[in-house]
């Protein structure tokens, strides 16, 4: 009898198991038919929206047009890091005999402690005049409206400047590497973008991945060419550019991918960088000072190895 009990109780949990990855499955496999209404929103984005910028009085691209323009989209709480690039590669402002110019990107701060947070960015950028705030709300899941409205700013202010890098805030960038990358006469000056390209890369039907799209919102197995989110550079013609064919594309949430969506749209193509070890996502770390005198963009584990990557590149040793 007691062998009777758990064979039920196992065959039990084991139907119920499969039922529960069944609905599942339909959740997220089925055709726009039988979705839940409303359950796309979750793969598209609110963009364009009626978004608008509340804090925006820095000289950069106004009275000073910098040659490069380093902008970071970051978290509204992350101060830390804004902090440890403004004393490592961020305060490097005259580069080769150009002006390079560093701006950090922030949305609305959430939670419980959203005013508080508010304040001190009020505060912080009293002091330092980088900071650009939108009003949408900052979240992962709005990463594609942040980086338009990086765009839109870009297109509205810098006209008179040649290239931006868009790098996330746990990137080490090693600037003269970059300026002499823009410098060199074989690098475009439009219709230029670069960094780590991703080639073919597939779209993801699995649903319990992050970056999970449904047929229903990207019907080709796999997306156009685009450079990796963690760091890419373009030619200030292109932010224009982008936004207007924006308005051909639902944008989704995957920023990086929706951008090769747009370039795709524009008839341009991604450039890969000179070498592969200019921009590393993944890096074998500790990097040698070899490495670090050919990198572009590297990630970073923490702000600590930041500033140590940063301060070796600088030294007289760092070369091969």
């Amino acid at each position: 009898m007691e062998k009777t009990r758990k064979y039920f109780k196992r065959n039990l949990t084991c139907i119920m198991g499969t039922a529960a990855i069944f609905l599942i499955y339909l959740r997220f496999h089925g055709t726009s038919s039988n979705l839940r209404p409303g359950s796309l929103s979750a793969y598209h984005v609110a963009y364009p929206g009626k978004y608008k910028f509340i804090m925006d009085d820095t000289p950069t691209c106004r009275t000073r047009s910098p040659f490069l323009v380093l902008m970071v989209p970051v978290a509204p709480r992350d101060v830390a890091a804004r902090h440890a690039i403004r004393k490592t590669w961020g305060s490097e402002t005259m580069v080769q005999g150009v002006v390079v110019g560093t701006l950090f990107l922030v949305g609305r701060p959430g939670g419980a402690d959203a005013g508080h947070q508010q304040e001190k960015l009020i505060q912080e950028n009293h002091l330092h005049r980088d900071l650009i705030q939108s009003d949408f709300q900052d979240s992962y899941r709005n990463l594609t409206i942040k980086t338009m409205v990086m765009l839109e700013w870009l297109a509205a202010h810098c006209t008179n400047s040649a290239y931006v890098l868009k790098i996330d805030s746990d990137v080490l960038v090693h600037v003269p590497n970059l300026v002499k990358l823009l410098l060199d006469p074989g690098t475009a000056k439009q219709n230029y973008m670069s960094g780590l390209v991703w080639w073919h890369s597939p779209v993801l039907r699995n649903p319990f991945n992050k970056f999970y799209l449904p047929r229903d919102i990207i019907a080709e197995p796999e997306y156009p060419p685009y450079p990796l989110g963690m760091a890419y550079v373009m030619s200030l013609d292109l932010p224009g550019k982008i936004l207007q064919v924006s308005a051909q594309i639902k944008p989704i949430f995957i920023e990086d991918a929706y951008l090769g969506m747009c370039l795709k749209h524009l008839g341009i193509s991604p450039t890969d960088p000179p070498e592969t070890t200019m921009f590393i996502v993944k890096p074998a770390h500790p990097l040698s000072l070899c490495s670090l005198s050919k990198v572009i963009a590297v990630t970073t584990t923490s702000i600590g190895q930041m500033k140590r990557y940063w301060e070796a590149s600088k030294g007289p040793y760092a070369k091969c």
